[in-house]
């Protein structure tokens, strides 16, 4: 019975490294593979829209153009028509606080599409105030599109993130 423990302890490890080792390979080539989509009654993939939060500091004008305000935090992502087709060319500008909550033009920044709506934008670890959750501030601007407000929170300690942003069209 004893020679038995080991086995299966060498076993169990074995078994931990190696689902360890699929899970991220998985995470990896899922991160490659196109956008998921609904198809509608009428056959026409569709994207649902994300959701539009209304809030955070746009009244100061559009900020630079420039995809780094310094470095900590890389988030990178896709802007989609609800048709599931890229925007390219759409500018996201991003607005960041300071740890005092203050937003300015130093830590904010416009980034644009490139021709598969992708973009990535560089910055300081995003911060907590007020006992607010750390989060970057998005307002996605795309030609025959509504302006898009939305909000990114990074997962705790994340050096980096991921968003997927679906814009509607505008209403004729």
């Amino acid at each position: 019975m004893h020679g038995d423990s080991g086995f299966f302890d060498l076993y169990r490890s074995f078994r931990l490294r190696h689902v360890k080792r699929l899970v991220l390979l998985l995470g990896l080539v899922t991160s490659f593979l196109p956008v998921a989509s609904v198809a509608s009654a009428s056959g026409v993939a569709r994207c649902a829209s994300t959701f539009n939060d209304g809030a955070g500091p746009f009244g100061r004008g559009a900020p630079p153009i420039r995809a780094r305000i310094g470095t900590g935090h890389v988030l990178t992502g896709i802007i989609l028509s609800t048709d599931c087709r890229p925007l390219g060319g759409a500018r996201i500008h991003l607005w960041q606080a300071n740890r005092r909550g203050e937003y300015t033009r130093a830590r904010s920044a416009t980034v644009i599409a490139d021709r598969n709506g992708r973009f990535r934008f560089e910055g300081p670890r995003p911060v907590s105030y007020e006992g607010r959750p750390p989060h970057i501030h998005l307002r996605v601007v795309a030609s025959d599109h509504e302006l898009l407000y939305a909000r990114y929170v990074p997962a705790p300690g994340a050096r980096g993130g991921t968003i997927r942003l679906v814009l509607e069209p505008e209403a004729l």
